[in-house]
């Protein structure tokens, strides 16, 4: 399907294949049962019967290295631990975003702790994987947690009263500047446009998204709710749409509450060459990439295991700088406040 303003709607089971400057976004969902002592499930799964289920007690994924890109993960329901390379640890939750910028090369650690032994534990989120320049491919890798408590929200209601609320993950929602991004992450510098968007529309809400530029990329996925209008036209849930970049673009809610994905950004436009985990800019290098991390593990794993965690009743944190420096949502939140 396709016309002048939406180029494409495409049927989503998991994978939102993207363009540059994205790679593509997986939307995970995963119901986990009551947890055990140890943090997996208190029945043994069944063979591929979770899709994110790779550690040998906990679900997720152990440790395995990165290079050249971004990932952002935007958690919706359950809870993630984080261990790197770089001796950073950390745990995060609904609500929270991690930004990785994974630069010249690092390993770390998506656990899924199943916190709760008198209850389900669903986990759902996206991972957005945004590609690096050239010039950002050899920086040293870094990582930043945008915390719930401080991530930017716009409201916005139309004549008829239903709202409209829009997350501002990155970049900026007309006036309203999303928190800043790593330093050496493409969507740092304003130019490049880089805005992410989780938006949740009330029924029959209405809510114009102004227009980029016309050589952006502009995609939405429309992931949670009854039936969307995008430019008048009907859009069925679990689909993601490429949309015309330099255009407002008109949205109109269901009769149930609509939940929308919604992605743009300038184009990097070099040369992708990707294999697995590692994406650089020609066969070479990925070549010189995985021959440096056989000799040197991209600095090693300093924690005890490869699916490390933390106690079921550890607070949600953050470590920077090798653990030199940690920071907690709940007590930022009390500061700001004071």
């Amino acid at each position: 399907m396709s016309n002048s303003v939406l180029y494409s709607v495409v049927p989503v089971e998991s994978r939102l294949d993207l363009k540059d400057p994205f790679i593509f976004t997986v939307h995970h969902q995963d119901h986990y049962p009551q947890g055990n002592a140890q943090l997996g499930p208190v029945t043994p799964p069944y063979q591929h019967e979770y899709d994110m289920y790779y550690g040998e007690q906990i679900p997720g994924f152990p440790e395995h290295p990165h290079t050249g890109f971004e990932t952002i993960t935007i958690v919706e329901r359950g809870y993630v631990d984080h261990f790197d390379s770089l001796g950073n640890s950390g745990r995060y939750a609904a609500g929270d975003v991690q930004w990785l910028t994974t630069g010249n090369g690092v390993q770390h650690c998506e656990m899924f702790p199943l916190v709760h032994q008198d209850q389900d534990n669903p986990l759902e989120l996206f991972q957005i994987w945004l590609n690096s320049s050239p010039e950002q491919k050899k920086q040293p890798a870094d990582y930043k947690m945008l915390w719930r408590e401080q991530i930017p929200h716009v409201f916005s209601a139309n004549a008829a009263g239903p709202k409209a609320d829009i997350w501002v993950i990155s970049g900026q929602f007309k006036d309203t500047e999303a928190l800043d991004r790593p330093p050496h992450s493409w969507a740092a510098p304003a130019e490049n446009r880089v805005n992410i968007y989780l938006i949740t529309l009330a029924p029959e809400a209405e809510l114009i998204i102004p227009a980029s530029t016309a050589s952006a990329t502009r995609f939405c996925y429309f992931y949670q709710g009854k039936s969307l209008e995008l430019e008048g036209q009907k859009i069925q849930v679990k689909h993601l749409i490429e949309l015309k970049p330099d255009q407002d673009i008109h949205l109109k809610g269901g009769l149930l509450e609509s939940h929308i994905l919604w992605l743009e950004g300038e184009p990097i436009g070099a040369p992708v060459a990707m294999h697995g985990p590692f994406v650089l800019n020609s066969a070479q290098e990925l070549e010189i990439a995985f021959r440096r991390y056989r000799e040197t593990q991209f600095g090693g794993w300093p924690w005890p295991s490869a699916e490390p965690s933390f106690p079921p009743e550890h607070p949600r944190f953050a470590s920077y700088e090798g653990g030199k420096h940690e920071e907690y949502p709940d007590k930022l939140d009390k500061e700001a406040t004071q």
